[in-house]
């Protein structure tokens, strides 16, 4: 089978795009997720993918970066994937699967992921470099403010107001950070915010 994984970082972020370009391979099943690449383990429909992965299936994603967000994680899922006998595919990758060859198929594989990888975490380093740096300037400037916070009672964004009201209601009644993380599709940073607001 063609199996096709597609992921965006939080609820308000679309799928749309990734799936009309999987379904155009054809894939034959796409598992959707909106949650944060950071931790690959806490990603349910993921997991699921690779429970129900069989010898010969291939994996699409539109994007490396879909998959994973560090060298380490991708590593580590395209290992697993091919522990269950299948292969992995990435749109923005070229695809060698009309190589006859499967070790001359695997190695050219394995060296352009590498490079991929490689190529991808230091893409993310710089950016987070710049961050820090307009950081640095914008606090010896007297003008930074910090990251706005996205779940307050106070944002604009009436679906984000009311994911924080839901979690505060669902705190108050003893719900663990980590069950309404995943509930709620937010980060357990998020969540334990609006504990500590709430003095609990």
């Amino acid at each position: 089978m063609k199996i096709a994984y597609a992921r965006v970082s939080s609820q308000e972020q679309n799928l749309a795009r990734q799936i009309a370009r999987l379904k155009a391979v054809p894939v034959d099943r796409i598992f959707t997720e909106k949650q944060s690449g950071k931790n690959f383990s806490e990603r349910n429909k993921l997991q699921n993918l690779l429970i129900s992965l069989k010898k010969r299936d291939i994996v699409y994603v539109t994007s490396l970066d879909r998959l994973g967000r560090n060298a380490n994680d991708l590593t580590k899922l395209i290992q697993l994937i091919r522990e269950k006998g299948a292969t992995f595919q990435s749109l923005d990758l070229p695809d060698f699967s009309a190589i006859p060859d499967p070790n001359l198929r695997n190695m050219l594989n394995d060296i352009l992921l590498t490079v991929f990888k490689f190529q991808a975490q230091s893409e993310r380093e710089r950016i987070h470099e710049r961050q820090r740096q307009g950081i640095e300037i914008a606090k010896a400037k007297g003008i930074y403010k910090g990251r706005p916070v996205l779940y307050s009672a106070l944002t604009n964004n009436v679906h984000r107001r009311s994911i924080y009201l839901a979690i505060k209601k669902d705190l108050k009644q003893g719900g663990s950070a980590i069950q309404l993380a995943k509930k709620y599709g937010v980060s357990h940073s998020t969540v334990y915010r609006i504990k500590h607001e709430m003095h609990l």
